[in-house]
């Protein structure tokens, strides 16, 4: 049956999932450009910036397991809207934002509380949920792919208003967007009416959350793949967090900052619908930990270099490429291991990790900033985490391929 035939009752709930993916997604990553004038304008340092971004981290990486178990409780729909909303107050807080404590609320703490509901985990989650197990990695790679644009638009639109009209009103921009996730988290969650598959007698549905848990930190594989993840959130946030300030130190066009989250979004696409793909076909923990080996490489090679306008856009398409592929697969890995019930609860748990791997990204990189006056030393530590990461991943999904994708219950 043709891939979109075989979607068409469920294409609501997942340009649902997508559109809510990409607008929590494109905006959250998009925060970065603001970073130079909002500071200097309300006179916090970098590193406060930093720390509210890296709250937002901890606080989305924390609440996740949460939001996930709850779904299994209250459905997709009642958690997605409420995520929504925390979003559209979280940004105007920070648009309306005179010192330190609006960001770190509003940046923060209320955006990290929205990511948990309305971000990859519960997207990839109602994916894996409306469609059959045999297209289950390429359709998570195709709402991964949509999810991804959202840079494409958020970037240049508030890097044009901020130039234009301050910082301010190009987060008001932002506020706005923010108002489309309202009916985004509706459609999606019309997954709410799609029974879960009937659990066998040795499925980890039939447990209760509490004995879910246990088992999942029973499985090595499990706990390799989280403890990988962390160098995935460090990468990453150092980027959006840091990469437009780093830029300006460098003394290119501030726009060049814009036209590179762009070009990580635009490829982003490319990446997640590869990866969805190659899911479906080979080992998903060892293409994650060549991701990060790939990643890490790209990294040393673009702060190694001096930075110009040609090669921070092809480091952007490389990074981009690797970027949100690991959704999919991360998500696929779980659903495999653990099935469907407790999937979004489970990957939250990974997903605790990749954000404290996020607060060293952010804040970390902040502070030594400040400390050293460059990002020579932060850009090394994450080459060296994230090579030492991704070998490992890689050389234990390769000795462990056939561990059973279900833990027995008990």
């Amino acid at each position: 049956m043709p891939l979109l035939q075989l979607l068409r009752p469920t294409l609501p709930i997942l340009i649902g999932a997508s559109l809510m993916l990409t607008l929590s997604m494109g905006l959250r990553q998009s925060l970065g450009i603001f970073m130079q004038p909002l500071t200097h304008d309300i006179g916090i340092s970098v590193s406060d910036f930093t720390l509210a971004i890296a709250i937002q981290n901890l606080a989305w990486g924390f609440l996740q397991p949460i939001a996930g178990a709850m779904t299994a409780r209250y459905g997709f729909r009642a958690i997605m809207v409420a995520g929504a909303v925390f979003y559209i107050a979280g940004l105007s807080l920070m648009a309306s934002a005179h010192g330190f404590v609006g960001v770190l609320l509003g940046g923060g703490l209320l955006i990290g509380v929205s990511l948990a509901c309305t971000a990859a985990a519960i997207a990839m989650s109602v994916a894996a949920r409306a469609v059959p197990a045999s297209v289950r990695s390429t359709v998570m790679g195709m709402v991964s792919g949509a999810g991804s644009l959202g840079a494409l638009l958020s970037a240049p639109l508030g890097q044009i208003l901020s130039e234009g009209y301050g910082w301010r009103v190009g987060l008001a921009g932002f506020v706005i967007l923010s108002l489309a996730l309202i009916p985004a988290a509706w459609f999606a969650g019309g997954v709410d009416r799609i029974p879960l598959p009937k659990p066998s007698s040795d499925d980890i549905g039939n447990n209760s959350a509490g004995v879910a848990v246990k088992l999942a930190f029973g499985n090595a594989s499990f706990v390799v793949m989280t403890c990988a993840y962390f160098v995935c959130g460090m990468q990453l946030v150092f980027l959006t967090t840091h990469l437009p300030s780093y830029l300006a130190i460098c003394g290119l066009d501030p726009m060049l900052s814009a036209q590179t989250l762009g070009m990580i979004g635009g490829f982003n696409v490319l990446g997640s619908l590869f990866f969805g793909w190659a899911g479906q076909r080979w080992n998903k923990l060892a293409l994650l930990g060549g991701i990060y080996i790939f990643r890490s490489i790209a990294l040393g090679w673009y702060f190694m270099l001096p930075a110009t306008p040609a090669s921070t856009l092809l480091f952007g398409a490389i990074m981009g490429f690797l970027w949100m592929g690991v959704g999919p697969l991360v998500a696929g890995a779980v659903a495999e291991m653990f099935g469907l019930k407790w999937q979004a609860m489970i990957q939250g748990l990974a997903f605790m990790s990749h954000q404290l791997g996020s607060f060293l990204g952010a804040y970390g990189g902040g502070l030594i900033y400040d400390q050293l006056g460059s990002y020579n030393m932060a850009w090394r530590i994450g080459v060296a985490l994230g090579l030492a990461g991704g070998i490992i991943q890689v050389a234990f999904a390769l000795i462990r391929p056939s561990e059973p994708p279900l833990v027995a219950a008990r």
